[in-house]
């Protein structure tokens, strides 16, 4: 056996191992392959000597429990789809078997639909964050796959950002979590929260592991009507290299005064300060500017997002699939009515009240389409800023104030909570705010990573990097350049 083999089997019993030792503590994983089977699989990727073809071929890696597959139940960490099997496989699994050779070792834990900020709300209970011994927040709605990335369960693994469901857990966790450009990876086969925000996204421990793993799943997808085409991914491409080769690995990098919040912890604020103060003695160039729509997005999002997320699971009845109570079952019953309200968990309920509100006749005017001008505000305020234009959109007259290729700011407001502080908020809307610093991105559907920094007193936050839409590749290089500091 190869040089290469052995240290793919060396690193995959290191994974089976931190799973057989941790997961029953950390929760992370609510499904795991026999470890034989997964060693198997290994040793049949190295013996092939696929790495030829990827760089991840043998890989171990996790994924969220909202991507479909055929040989295991797809639940969402939801009672109501308890044992439902898929009969199709989400594109990106099928891509990352078939393309990358990469292997799944099991489903990650998550907010039941995805509906969380700090995945409380499973129906297997929460995964803890592995980076403290007393039990705190692993982040949400991709919590699971964040824990499993930071305790070396896998390589790499996949999770949803729909208002920060990855950047989230991966700030709180202390790993890499990247949420491409919306469009740009397939979400056919990921069971859908808001589909106009719904983003497949990546963790793992260092920058170039999430560059290979995009390179795999960024591709134009027929099964998907959001794919972005053939054509606007070569001008993507093009716009990249004509990028790189004028900047020179120098960048003109903003400080967004909206990101500026009280809630902000000392922690978070003197990471961000050290992290620009490095960044301008490299070269780089520092520039205040101001997106102004940044303080309406997150009641805009709690808007959007729950109206979509009504309209989606108006499909969950018990009827053809999933769980179906006893007494709906009975020839008198309410149909599905007791179905829904057993099925569904208390903050899935809870969105999907307020959405269905949100789109009632008298505030759908008044919230739903008012959200909407909104969001098409905030994108229009992000394309100012950017130096580049949206690929998507006509050149547009940018203000006086000056113009950047990347935005840096905090993920979060503060270092992963304690479980125990979570569970007793008077009211579970208290988390909400805690989406304050990711959802701008998401709303405009930009590019956007949290890269975790440790300050001097040894505590991880997560340092979020923005960029114009289709310009992930360099979103990246500049997350490898923060990385290095």
């Amino acid at each position: 056996m190869s040089q290469h083999a052995d240290i793919l089997l060396k690193e995959a019993k290191a994974c089976l191992s931190n799973i057989s030792s941790l997961n029953h503590r950390l929760n992370a994983l609510i499904s795991v392959r026999p470890p034989e089977s997964v060693l198997t699989r290994v040793s049949e990727v190295a013996l092939k000597g696929t790495e030829s073809q990827s760089g991840l071929a043998g890989k171990l890696f996790a994924f969220k429990d909202n991507f479909c597959t055929v040989d295991q139940p797809t639940t969402c960490a939801s009672k109501m789809l308890q044992g439902y099997v898929s009969p199709f496989e989400a594109t990106v699994m099928t891509r990352l078997y078939k393309i990358a050779h990469a292997i799944d070792i099991g489903r990650a834990n998550m907010d039941e639909f995805a509906m969380g900020t700090d995945n409380i709300f499973s129906v297997y209970g929460p995964p803890l964050n592995p980076l403290y011994s007393t039990p705190r927040s692993a982040g949400g709605s991709s919590g699971g796959s964040a824990c499993a990335v930071a305790a070396g369960m896998c390589h790499f693994a996949l999770g949803t950002d729909t208002g920060g469901s990855v950047r989230l857990p991966a700030a709180y966790c202390g790993v890499v979590g990247y949420k491409p450009s919306y469009g740009l990876v397939s979400r056919h086969g990921v069971v859908a929260f808001a589909q106009s925000l719904d983003t497949v996204g990546v963790f793992a421990r260092d920058v170039q592991t999430v560059r290979e793993v995009f390179n795999v799943i960024s591709a134009y997808d027929p099964l998907d009507p959001t794919s972005v085409s053939h054509e606007l991914r070569r001008q993507l491409q093009t716009n990249t290299a004509r990028r790189r080769q004028a900047s020179k690995g120098k960048y003109r990098l903003g400080i967004p005064l909206e990101f500026i919040v009280d809630s902000c912890s000392p922690d978070i604020t003197n990471a961000w300060a050290a992290v620009l103060k490095k960044l301008r003695a490299q070269g780089h160039e520092l520039y205040a500017v101001s997106v102004p729509s940044i303080k309406s997005a997150l009641p805009t999002y709690y808007v959007l997002g729950p109206s979509e997320a009504a309209s989606n699971l108006s499909r969950y009845d018990g009827v053809r699939y999933g769980y179906r109570a006893n007494v709906d079952r009975e020839a008198n019953g309410v149909l599905y009515g007791v179905t829904r309200s057993e099925g569904f968990g208390s903050e899935v309920r809870r969105r999907i009240l307020l959405g269905n509100y949100n789109l009632s006749s008298g505030a759908f005017n008044n919230h739903y389409i008012q959200a909407q001008k909104v969001r098409r505000k905030l994108q229009l305020n992000f394309a100012k800023v950017f130096s580049v234009d949206h690929p998507l959109e006509k050149p547009i007259d940018r203000d006086d104030q000056p113009t950047v290729d990347f935005l840096v700011a905090p993920c979060s407001t503060g270092t992963a909570p304690l479980l125990s502080d979570i569970l007793s908020q008077k009211s579970p809307l208290d988390s909400y705010v805690n989406d304050v610093l990711t959802v701008p991105a998401s709303l405009a559907g930009i590019p956007a990573i949290s890269i975790p920094w440790h300050s001097d007193d040894g505590k991880v936050v997560g340092i979020q990097v923005m960029g114009q839409y289709g310009d992930d590749d360099r979103v990246l290089d500049v997350s490898e350049t923060i990385m290095s500091l």
